[in-house]
């Protein structure tokens, strides 16, 4: 299409691409339409003919990154983590610069694989006139957060893909890239945007502090808890007074709308404090916010101070900022310290509620929950059965501002098709017969102000999902048998041991509500996996409240190495069994079932491979030749029986009458074949 096209042609496009959109379903938001009319007017694009995105040499991109070096330092943990968040392998978390050049992706190598023919790859330039309307490039054109749904983007091409960008600000107030997720959902997922928009801020604190190393770094908010926080305000200034930089959040506390505003004044223009006086009380309040006002103003804020980074590292002094507020003071009075509350932050929990005693996977999976828990996004726990998934999520709960309301758990599995929608929605009284006399509060209801846990959701009925979706968007419930709405506030926490993304594809969950459960996925792993086994073996032992039982070497060797199946639900029953039988000081063998001592020992025998004949199976052959075959070591294909044998012996819990039945061989039979594959009894 040619640039010189009379204008009022190429507006017609627009329109005729507005009017098949829509038809489509899809309404374009107003920055799309721009997008469009820049498209077609002023880079003279057609959306019928696409040419892939231009993509660097692999010398200019190392360029390009040289140039951005400390952008994609401070994006790259920031940009897996919301990978982790988002829990979906077939998206792509993309950081360019502010030309859209691509400089890194967090992605699955599938995706990946899939979408470089398109161009989303590193090096790639994804600006409007080479791409088209998109996520990244029509990001930097408006100079805002935005999302491009699928038939929203220019080129048909791309309209598989939905996208939410934000633009990362340097310290200057300009635009230094752009953080997006791409991904192929046809949904426009809130939560995406604002799980894009928490990791940009982070990254432009990230790149505030990275560029101004030698600068003190001023903190502030007027809520003394946000102080530390994602909320806060933050200023770097050099040692005379002097801003150099602040975030957007400053910015806005302050009144201003751009870095230029503010750059170059001295603290005392802002605050009526020197640099020097806030450093001072910074630390005489050992790094708790002091109360502070704008010049020439009433507005009170609550500051943290520190040196620079360099200064602080060289003297041995980091003092965390961690808050306190001071009480209300005129501004020209010295304000005095009194304590007060800490801003908001990740806590662990101790004692029975304890998740995790040294496994680095399940601590960050806890503090990637406990990061947004507070934030109105639905939580999904996946794990396979018996992995403490319900433990996670009241943990979660007692981390989170609703734990002193109440945790509901409800199994969606357990419960009767019939009765999980009167014990989720309750029912007023006479609703049905058998109904309680005076009615029933539903779980909803009962974890309104505290926290609901949705078990093994993947189970719940297709026609009971729609309701529940309806009650997750709206926040209200209507009780069987009445017409009276009620209105409900709780965090919801969902788990499932099944890959609800499989059942979407095959029909058997809704897609819109796994969407909705889906806000942040969290992998809890096996028990076979943990790195703290033995510190989680004593926990369970102090619950059952024996911490000072001894565990016998041989006793301790068997739980660290087996698999367990029935993973911590089958390790706690085991331990439980097990501090019944013991009558002394010290768990041992005796007190273990037989099938886990068997299991256990049997696998720690290591027969070696051979590669001899197999000897020929007889059922007559005589003890003696059984006893002999222990000593010979066994090739690939024993080795096989050896395993399966060992199954099924764990199967029918190391009963080799039920084991030969289900072979349909004799006793003595089995026993021969167990010695010749080297399996003790």
């Amino acid at each position: 299409m040619s640039s010189c096209q009379p204008l009022a042609e190429k507006g017609h496009q627009v329109e005729a691409i507005m009017r098949e959109r829509v038809r489509d379903g899809f309404a374009p938001s107003a920055p799309v339409v721009r997008s469009w009319t820049r498209c077609i007017e002023d880079y003279g694009l057609d959306p019928d003919v696409c040419v892939a995105p231009p993509v660097m040499t692999s010398a200019e991109l190392a360029l390009r990154r040289e140039q951005s070096a400390d952008l994609v330092d401070c994006a790259k943990l920031e940009m897996a983590t919301l990978y982790q968040q988002l829990g979906d392998p077939e998206l792509a978390v993309v950081m360019t610069d502010a030309d859209g050049v691509i400089l890194h992706l967090a992605s699955s190598p599938e995706f990946a694989g899939e979408v470089e023919d398109w161009g989303l790859c590193a090096g790639a330039i994804w600006n409007e006139r080479a791409a088209g309307t998109n996520g990244m490039g029509t990001c930097l054109a408006e100079g805002k957060s935005i999302a491009v749904r699928q038939h929203e983007h220019f080129y048909r091409r791309y309209t598989t893909l939905t996208c939410a960008a934000a633009p990362v600000f340097d310290e200057r107030g300009t635009i230094a890239g752009v953080l997006d997720v791409t991904s192929r959902s046809p949904l426009l997922q809130q939560h995406s945007l604002v799980l894009v928009g928490m990791s940009r801020q982070m990254i432009e604190n990230r790149l505030l502090d990275a560029r101004h190393t030698q600068a003190y770094r001023i903190q502030f908010h007027s809520r003394p808890e946000f102080v530390g926080t994602l909320h806060a305000g933050k200023l770097t200034v050099d040692e005379d007074g002097t801003i150099l930089g602040a975030n957007r959040s400053a910015l806005v506390q302050l009144g201003f709308v751009t870095l230029d505003e503010i750059a170059g004044q001295s603290v005392t223009e802002i605050f009526n404090a020197s640099l020097n006086e806030i450093v001072a009380r910074s630390t005489r309040s050992s790094f708790y916010p002091v109360a502070i006002y704008r010049t020439h103003g009433s507005s009170r804020f609550f500051v943290v101070a520190q040196e620079p980074r360099d200064r602080a590292a060289r003297d041995a002094i980091s003092p965390p900022p961690v808050a306190a507020s001071f009480d209300d003071t005129a501004p020209d009075q010295p304000a005095t310290p009194a304590p007060a509350r800490r801003p908001a932050r990740i806590t662990r929990p101790t004692g029975a509620s304890r998740v995790e005693f040294g496994d680095a996977q399940i601590a960050s999976q806890f503090d990637l929950g406990a990061r947004v828990i507070d934030r109105g996004i639905s939580v999904l726990v996946h794990g396979e059965t018996g992995s403490g998934k319900e433990v996670f999520a009241n943990a979660l709960h007692a981390a989170s501002e609703r734990n002193s309301g109440p945790f509901v758990a409800v199994n969606c599995a357990s419960l009767p098709e019939h009765l999980i929608e009167s014990e989720l929605f309750g029912y007023r009284a006479g609703a049905f017969t058998g109904a309680q006399r005076e009615g029933r509060r539903g779980k909803i209801l009962q974890a309104d102000g505290g926290t609901l846990f949705l078990d093994e959701i993947g189970d719940m009925p297709l026609a009971l999902q729609a309701r529940l979706l309806r009650v997750l968007e709206e926040r209200e419930v209507t009780p069987l048998g009445s017409e009276t709405v009620v209105k409900v506030d709780f965090q919801l926490v969902s788990a499932s041991h099944r890959d609800l993304a499989e059942l979407v594809e095959s029909g058997q969950f809704r897609e819109d509500l796994y969407y909705r459960l889906n806000g942040v996925m969290l992998e809890l792993p096996p028990l076979r996996a943990r790195k703290d086994k033995l510190a989680l073996i004593r926990h369970l032992l102090e619950k059952e409240n024996t911490p000072a039982l001894r565990i016998s070497a041989d006793v301790r060797q068997i739980l660290l190495d087996s698999d367990w199946p029935g993973n911590i639900r089958q390790l706690r029953n085991v331990l439980r069994t097990a501090v019944a039988l013991c009558d002394g000081d010290e768990l041992t063998t005796a007190h273990l079932p037989a099938w886990l001592v068997h299991r256990e020992k049997n696998l720690h025998r290591q027969p070696a491979a051979s590669t001899a004949s197999v000897p020929q199976e007889t059922d007559d052959a005589d003890d003696a030749e059984g006893e002999a075959s222990i000593a010979a070591p066994l090739n690939a294909i024993l080795l096989a029986e050896r395993e399966a044998l060992l199954a099924l012996l764990d199967k029918h819990r190391w009963n080799v009458s039920q084991v030969a039945i289900a072979l349909g061989i004799t006793r003595n039979t089995l026993y021969r074949k167990m010695r010749r594959v080297h399996i003790k009894t």
